[in-house]
C-alpha cells in the first residue's frame, strides 16, 4: 500500500496513494489508522484524491476510523474526484454519516470550526 503522512501541530493528513481502495489494501489501512489513533491523532484527514475504486472492503476500513474517531476528534474524507467512489458512498448512503469535504483545506477549516465549538 503506498501512502503519505503529513502530520501537523493539531491534525495528520493521510494521503492513499492508490487507485483502489479494495481487499488487497484494506487490512492494511485498517492498521495504520488503528496506529495513528494509538499515537493520540484527534484529527485525521483521509484525502482519497487519487482513489478511482473502493469495494465493501474500502467502505469498511472508512467505517472503521469514522467508528475509531467518533466522539474523540475528526475524522474527516477529502478529495473524493470520482464518480464511481461518489455514487458507491451515496448509494451505501454513507455520505450522511460521514463529514465529506473537497479539499484538505476545507477540512481544516472544518476542525477550527469543530474546535472553536
Amino acid at each position: 500500500m503506498k501512502y503519505t503522512i503529513d502530520k501537523k501541530k493539531n491534525h495528520v493528513v493521510f494521503q492513499l496513494n492508490e487507485e483502489n481502495l479494495n481487499s488487497f489494501i484494506s487490512p492494511d489501512l485498517k492498521s495504520e489508522f488503528i496506529i495513528l489513533r494509538n499515537e493520540g491523532v484527534n484529527n485525521l484527514i483521509f484525502d482519497m484524491s487519487e482513489v478511482k475504486y473502493v469495494d465493501s472492503s474500502g467502505l469498511s476500513s472508512i467505517l472503521t476510523a469514522n467508528r475509531l474517531w467518533k466522539g474523540q476528534g475528526n475524522f474527516i474524507l477529502s478529495g473524493i474526484n470520482y464518480d464511481p467512489v461518489k455514487r458507491l458512498i451515496e448509494i451505501s448512503r454513507l455520505d450522511s454519516i460521514l463529514n465529506i469535504v473537497p479539499s484538505n483545506d476545507d477540512a481544516l477549516e472544518l476542525i477550527d470550526s469543530n474546535e472553536e465549538e
